[in-house]
Parts: structure tokens; C-alpha cells; sequence
């Protein structure tokens, strides 16, 4: 997405009266989805995505959220959300019963990565994930460096209070997503620049990506 791209959407963003400041990625998550397209948020937070998605390119939109307190705000967006834990499976849902699944800075926090993987693979055409990426320069050099887990922008919680169970890295997540037969269509490799604007990298994205958006075709 280019500067200019980037704030026509930011644009729209503020006419609708969505704030996506706390989550910038975002814009480049709903730059994936078509319009009109039937979407599944899992992990969906407090809804934001679900109602730029909704109040813009007219889609017909699902979240699943485990937090009540998010629940709730998702629900006061006029979103439709199941209060639900992942780990518990999907069998709600059926066999491809929407366009698009997203998963977003969810995947490294769910007991069982591949079984989730396999579940999104089998309920949607295409799977939307995005994950910060473990072999990002700056964690590199902090566990060289300073000998502890890193703490930063993508990586918020220190070892003992994560939410996170599972990191992995831009190469490791490819392999990953071999492992069930799926294509990736397509990556956005995304870091923060020097006043701390979220923007696209072209080249070594595995050392310079912070987040990774990863846009998968399921096989199925």
C-alpha cells in the first residue's frame, strides 16, 4: 500500500468515525478483503475491524471473542459475536461458510496452533493472518545484546505475563502453512518507521518485518 493509499483509507477511516490508531495494521488487514465479501474475525477484540469492514465495503460480518469485556464492545458497534474460546474448536461453523477468516495477532496465543489452522482452512475460501515476527532485527539484538526476552511494540509482555505461548518467525510460519497443503497469496511485511508510522519493507523481510500479514488460499 502506498503513502497516498495509506491515507485516502485513513481518511475514510475518520469520516465513519472509526479510530484505528491503537491498531494501524488493521488498515492494511481490510486492504485484503473484497467488497461484499462474508467475514469471519476470530479473536476479533472489540470489533473494529469487523465494523470498518461492515460500514465500508458492505460485508457480512462474524466475530468470535473470548474477552466478555470486548464482547461487549463489539456488540455496542452493532457487530454479532460469540463469546467463545478458540482452543475449544470451531464445529459451530461450517464447511467454507465464509469468503474470508481472519486471525489476527491471535495465532501465538492459542494452545494448539495447528489444529486452529486447520479449522480456519476448512470454514473459509481465504485466511487472513497476521503475526509479529520473532526474527525482527531489533529482537535479535535485544536477546544478543541484553541476554533477556525482548519487550517492544509487537511484543508488549514481559516472559511472565504474555498472553503469548507461541512465536515464530516469517520462514517458520511459510513451512507452517506448507504443512497443510495451503498457498499463500499473498505477504505485507510491515514495521514502524522513525516517527513511529507503520509501513511496508520490500526486501530481507524476515530480519526487517515486525508484523507480517499473511493472506493464505485454502486448497480444500
Amino acid at each position: 500500500m502506498t503513502d497516498s493509499e495509506l491515507a485516502a483509507s485513513r481518511s475514510l477511516l475518520e469520516r465513519a468515525g472509526i479510530e484505528m490508531n491503537s491498531r494501524p495494521d488493521l488498515i492494511f488487514i481490510s486492504e485484503q478483503v473484497p467488497e461484499g465479501a462474508s467475514v469471519l474475525d476470530l479473536g476479533c477484540g472489540d470489533g473494529l475491524l469487523l465494523q470498518w469492514l461492515h460500514d465500508t465495503k458492505d460485508c457480512s460480518v462474524f466475530g468470535v471473542e473470548i474477552d466478555e469485556d470486548e464482547v461487549i464492545e463489539t456488540i455496542g458497534r452493532g457487530i454479532p459475536v460469540l463469546c467463545h474460546d478458540l482452543d475449544e474448536g470451531l464445529e459451530m461453523f461450517e464447511d467454507s461458510s465464509y469468503d474470508i477468516v481472519v486471525l489476527s495477532s491471535t495465532l501465538m496465543q492459542v494452545k494448539s496452533p495447528g489444529k486452529l489452522m486447520d479449522e480456519m482452512l476448512r470454514i473459509g475460501k481465504t485466511i487472513i493472518v497476521t503475526y509479529p515476527n520473532f526474527a525482527y532485527w531489533k529482537i535479535r539484538c535485544y536477546l544478543l545484546l541484553r541476554g533477556r526476552m525482548p519487550v517492544g511494540s509487537t511484543i508488549p509482555y514481559t516472559w511472565h505475563q504474555t498472553p503469548n505461548i507461541h512465536h515464530t518467525t516469517l520462514k517458520d510460519f511459510r513451512d507452517f502453512t506448507e504443512e497443510f497443503g495451503a498457498s499463500i497469496l499473498s505477504e505485507s511485511y510491515l514495521k514502524h518507521d522513525s516517527n513511529g508510522v507503520l509501513k511496508e519493507v520490500s526486501f530481507a523481510p524476515n530480519m526487517r518485518a515486525e508484523t507480517v500479514i499473511t493472506v493464505i488460499k485454502s486448497n480444500r
